[in-house]
């Protein structure tokens, strides 16, 4: 079934197919479903984790507070690591309450897309295609939408509007000038004058830099998804060369195994690679959104913890 998605071109999984258009401009396109089914699946799905990780009834017992099931279990322990491990230590207690909910949608959406360009929903259209009316290319829903740089430029451009506009409400239009500034003001007005050149060319450096933080983010993803697809296509592109060559049934037997076992770990590492880019893609825009927050929060949450601390020994003699 794959030599159908990788006979002509071993991109085709990630390439997008225009389903309607209006004269020369696309109307609807088989990843603008396929991204329609994957934010569906993710409703659906985590609205069912949302019920199982409620409390339930008095007469449960303690039970009553263990989240039901073992998906749902593994979605919390996936999103209580992220938000206590990676998100809050970057960004503080105060910050995370806001975007956690962001940040946590990011994630998983990307995850879900991801996943979901490894089922072979396109394969199974075209080879339905292929053996119903003769046309090996029928495909409508399906492939991977996060392999396409429009999508991923989408998520990024999303992810830079969040974290310019944190940037406002959090340091202010002032300060947020000042950041881009990289700190050289305020300044004496005589200093300021003096280093006007150097200021200059720091206020050039951080505008380009907030085109390029969401560029990075968004070819990273785009980049990664499209060349996993390309080398698990290319090694089922080999038996397909046999069978055209006519190597002969050893020929084509051997090549179908050597490239089948290499198939199935690349498979493996693209299931690894699909989790891990939607963590970096996460992760990023949580680094991103800290560099527009105050400097001083962390520092006062450690001076809250080390006074908590220190109250805690001074109140241990007295509690013994």
């Amino acid at each position: 079934m794959f030599f159908l998605a990788a006979a002509d071109d071993p991109t085709g999984h990630s390439k997008d197919i225009i389903l309607w258009s209006i004269g020369d401009t696309p109307v609807l396109t088989m990843h603008m479903l396929t991204l329609l089914l994957a934010a569906g699946l993710f409703l659906w799905l985590m609205n069912i984790v949302g019920n199982a990780m409620q409390t339930g009834p008095e007469t449960d017992g303690n039970e009553r507070f263990i989240t039901k099931g073992r998906f749902a279990q593994m979605i919390e322990a996936m999103i209580c690591w992220l938000r206590d491990e990676i998100i809050q230590p970057i960004l503080g207690a105060r910050v995370t309450r806001t975007y956690l909910p962001y940040l946590l949608t990011v994630f998983f959406f990307i995850w879900f897309n991801n996943i979901l360009g490894l089922i072979p929903l396109l394969d199974l259209q075209h080879l339905i295609g292929a053996v119903g009316w003769g046309d090996d290319h029928f495909a409508i829903i399906g492939g991977t939408a996060t392999g396409n740089l429009m999508v991923t430029a989408g998520l990024a451009v999303i992810a830079g509007l969040v974290i310019i506009a944190h940037g406002f409400r959090d340091l202010g239009p002032k300060e947020f000038f000042y950041h881009l500034c990289g700190g050289l003001l305020p300044a004496p007005p005589l200093q300021a004058i003096a280093m006007s050149p150097i200021i200059a060319l720091v206020l050039i450096i951080e505008l380009a830099g907030l085109l390029i933080k969401p560029t990075a983010l968004a070819i990273r993803l785009f980049a990664n998804m499209l060349a996993g697809h390309t080398l698990l296509a290319t090694l089922l592109l080999f038996t397909y060369m046999a069978m055209d060559q006519g190597l002969g049934l050893l020929g084509v037997t051997s090549v179908a195994v050597i490239s089948g076992v290499g198939s199935i770990a690349i498979y493996f590492l693209e299931i690894f690679v699909a989790t891990l880019q939607a963590f970096i893609f996460m992760f990023l825009t949580t680094v991103f959104i800290s560099l527009f927050t105050h400097h001083d929060e962390h520092e006062h949450e450690h001076e809250e913890d080390h006074d908590m601390a220190a109250t805690d020994v001074l109140q241990e003699p007295t509690a013994a």
